[in-house]
């Protein structure tokens, strides 16, 4: 197999900056977990594109950006990778369930309650999703839990 083109090199180094760049700052638009902060998100990263803040503009950025790069940016905002807990958080506000991935299936300790509470806790998100535990939904290696009804 011969080595990649300058073209997908370039490509795989622009997807590879973006990703980095969204991990290293997503902390800093507030609230966490919210449409607001992903819309924040997207204006700073259209200002530093030398565009101006103004609706025209925004639109041009996204409909730039396009559909492929917009669900990865949005889905590397929304997501927390906890490896010492062994779960992958997914928590996009237009979702209606956070969900909480186990990245070891074969282990069922690593979805018990306590666990799960604590991964919450971690990335902030337990006063936005439903406490009540019986509301939460277990399926293989996943648990669903419902956003709490007053979320922005």
């Amino acid at each position: 197999m011969g080595l990649p083109d300058s073209d997908q090199l370039q490509g795989t180094l622009v997807d590879f900056a973006l990703g980095e760049l969204v991990r290293h700052n997503r902390e800093s638009f507030q609230p966490l977990w919210t449409v607001d902060s992903w819309a924040k998100l997207m204006i700073w990263l259209a200002l530093n594109c030398g565009l101006s803040g103004d609706s025209e503009s925004l639109e041009h950025f996204a409909a730039a950006l396009g559909e492929r790069i917009t669900s990865r940016l949005r889905r590397t905002f929304f997501e927390r990778e906890l490896a010492d807990l062994e779960l992958q958080v997914l928590a996009d506000p237009a979702e209606q369930q956070v969900l909480l991935l186990s990245q070891d299936p074969g282990n069922p300790a690593v979805l018990a309650p306590d666990r799960l509470m604590r991964a919450l806790e971690r990335v902030s998100l337990t006063p936005r999703v439903v406490q009540d535990q019986g509301r939460w939904q277990r399926l293989e290696a996943v648990v669903a839990i419902p956003w709490e009804v007053c979320r922005d």
